[in-house]
């Protein structure tokens, strides 16, 4: 299964549903030891036998696809708890056992098809959205980012507090990168397995060609125009490396008026500091000049082009996730 469809869960069983076969969601709410799939994990199990996606890593799914059928039969949700022993573990890939609960939820009985179809269109929409389910009246509701729930979004953290789950459901993360230097290919490789999409963008043809960034996704329009045809969101990061404030700055304006969660910029200090007022004479408040980070990346010394994108990954991961 690959990752398009690992990560489309929700919207293969509404899908099945629409079509007539019926469908169930088998969600991971709650773990203990070292259980093969994180809370939020999810299986989507049809009608007729299908399914796609995962709960345990192969261990219990037969069990979970059985429930699911039965659940379909009777329109009933349930939770199941299941304790994975060492052998079935190692058969895994994991070195210790552990117990996983799953809810199984059948959709159009016990899961609203509208509720359902209004989770979809948010994902599809890219906004940031909790489905919450009470564990014990079964009411279930669609929440926000904000208030309570700011740090689980921001942690990717779904689980169960009192008697409810919380299922985060979070756009994927991208990050667009503006200038298709050597800090850019070491970059973008490290933002793709830390579960980034990557964009790069460099009007200079001869920069960001296939042949310097085989496999990735380029764009030659200018920074401005091609980073709203990508969109800007919270679950975006900005990068900008080209040292040429023509390029830069049309960036950097994008991104400050958007509500990108990370904007870092390539640059000394002193170079920053006639970005900055750059950016005073056009309009932009000390506030918003505060969210760059710039120099860009954590300070550890960096000097290679690598050691640099690992200072900049680390800085965007300490941002995304909170960290002190």
């Amino acid at each position: 299964m690959d990752r398009a469809e690992h990560d489309r869960i929700p919207e293969i069983a509404l899908d099945w549903h629409s079509a007539g076969s019926g469908a169930a969601l088998a969600t991971v709410i709650e773990t203990w030891g070292s259980a093969p799939r994180p809370v939020g994990s999810q299986l989507a199990v049809s009608g007729a036998g299908e399914m796609m996606g995962s709960v345990s890593g192969g261990c219990v799914e037969g069990a979970v696809v059985e429930e699911a059928m039965a659940a379909l039969t009777d329109g009933k949700p349930r939770i199941l708890t299941f304790g994975v022993s060492d052998e079935e573990a190692f058969a895994v890939g994991l070195a210790c056992g552990g117990t996983i609960r799953v809810l199984v939820e059948p959709v159009g009985t016990a899961l609203p098809e509208d509720l359902l179809a209004d989770l979809v269109r948010a994902r599809a929409e890219r906004v940031p959205i909790a489905y919450s389910v009470d564990l014990e009246s079964w009411d279930r509701t669609l929440l926000p980012r904000g208030g309570d729930l700011v740090d689980r979004f921001r942690a990717d953290k779904s689980g169960v507090e009192e008697s409810h789950f919380i299922a985060i459901h979070n756009p994927p993360l991208r990050m667009i990168v503006v200038g298709a230097v050597h800090i850019a290919q070491a970059l973008l490789p490290m933002a793709r397995a830390c579960g980034y999409d990557p964009y790069l963008i460099d009007p200079r043809e001869a920069f960001g060609s296939a042949a310097r960034f085989p496999g990735e996704t380029i764009s030659h329009d200018w920074p401005d125009e091609a980073m709203a045809a990508i969109g800007l969101d919270t679950r975006t990061a900005v990068v900008t490396l080209t040292h040429d404030a023509k390029l830069d700055d049309p960036a950097i304006e994008a991104a400050l008026a958007s509500d990108v969660f990370y904007l870092g910029c390539l640059g000394s200090t002193r170079t920053h500091a006639k970005r900055a007022t750059r950016l005073t004479v056009a309009g932009f408040s000390a506030d918003q000049i505060a969210r760059i980070h710039a120099p860009v990346g954590l300070n550890i010394g960096a000097r290679s082009p690598a050691e640099i994108a690992v200072s900049v990954m680390a800085e965007i991961t300490v941002v995304l996730r909170g960290a002190k």
